[in-house]
């Protein structure tokens, strides 16, 4: 399996209404160290899984879309708890979509996955595998 991998960071504000999450129901803070990482089971005809300077542009863009923004503010999560795991999940899908609006075949590639480091002891991933879908979908 091949796999490339970028990172890159945000600052977010969110709260998570339920009681459940104790503190955290109230606003507060939270920095992402984001890993992306791209795998494939074959490379393209130029020895590469993706160009990494556009993975790390199609991240720099999700990244700036919600940096230094309120996700209780946003129209696009009213009503979800905004958990780590959720936006791992928001991450991988909006890459997924800005890489076919970069004439990336997301077909050739095995899967996608985010990991969000909160800090040095928690972290929160979610992967995609697009090999399956692409399978089924034929």
């Amino acid at each position: 399996m091949f796999q490339v991998k970028v990172t890159d960071s945000m600052f977010v504000a969110h709260s998570l209404p339920d009681e459940s999450f104790g503190p955290a129901q109230n606003l507060h803070g939270v920095t992402y160290m984001i890993d992306l990482l791209i795998s494939s089971k074959t490379l393209t005809d130029k020895n590469i899984v993706i160009d990494i300077d556009l993975a790390s542009k199609i991240l720099s863009e999700i990244v700036q879309k919600y940096n230094y923004k309120n996700l209780d503010d946003l129209d696009e999560f009213k009503g979800m708890l905004t958990t780590t795991e959720f936006m791992a999940r928001q991450i991988v899908n909006h890459f997924i979509e800005l890489a076919k609006n970069n004439s990336v075949d997301i077909s050739k590639l095995f899967s996608i996955k985010v990991t969000l480091n909160e800090s040095h002891i928690a972290a929160a991933s979610y992967e995609k595998n697009l090999f399956y879908c692409s399978y089924i979908s034929k």
